[in-house]
């Protein structure tokens, strides 16, 4: 805690001021150690700092004043007129629903799995050949859809097809 000036008590002094030294700063520390155990838990004495009171106008006079014409009501929206019109899109068109095999994929590659996992949570045990089934339905339904994936539009274009939407 204080600084060491005098011998480190490590066999460096041999005329024995260095075990008188070493005394004085266990019994100076002993009296740190001792006035921290006495004043644990009272709070100390902090004076509070002064707030200086803020000014009466926090950003000076203002320089200007906003008309009333151009307050925040002060415009209409436009009228119906063709040239204001903005673009308006089409209605999308809608989802294309998979169907035969694609659909019995799309089904063993989300279906199975949920059905697993309502299975565990509900605690219920599958028959073994009802397990391979769900197992080969996955697997199989997953091999389809990636054998059925449209590849590259131009196979000779290079393998920069650019930005395909």
């Amino acid at each position: 805690m204080t600084g060491n000036t005098g011998n480190t008590g490590n066999g460096g002094g041999t005329d024995g001021s260095g075990s008188s030294d070493e005394a004085d700063r266990r019994a100076r520390e002993d009296a740190e150690w001792q006035a921290i155990v006495e004043n644990y838990g009272d709070e100390p004495d902090l004076a509070q700092p002064e707030v200086p009171e803020p000014p009466a106008e926090p950003f000076g006079r203002v320089a200007f004043e906003i008309p009333a014409e151009l307050g925040p009501r002060s415009w209409s929206p436009p009228d119906d007129d063709p040239e204001d019109a903005r673009y308006v899109p089409p209605p999308p068109p809608p989802l294309p629903r998979p169907h035969g095999l694609r659909l019995a994929a799309w089904l063993g590659l989300f279906g199975v799995p949920a059905v697993v996992l309502v299975c565990i949570v509900l605690n219920v045990s599958l028959p073994s050949p009802l397990g391979f089934l769900g197992l080969v339905w996955f697997v199989g339904g997953f091999g389809y859809l990636v054998a059925t994936m449209g590849g590259p539009k131009d196979p000779d274009g290079g393998w920069d097809d650019g930005a395909v939407v």
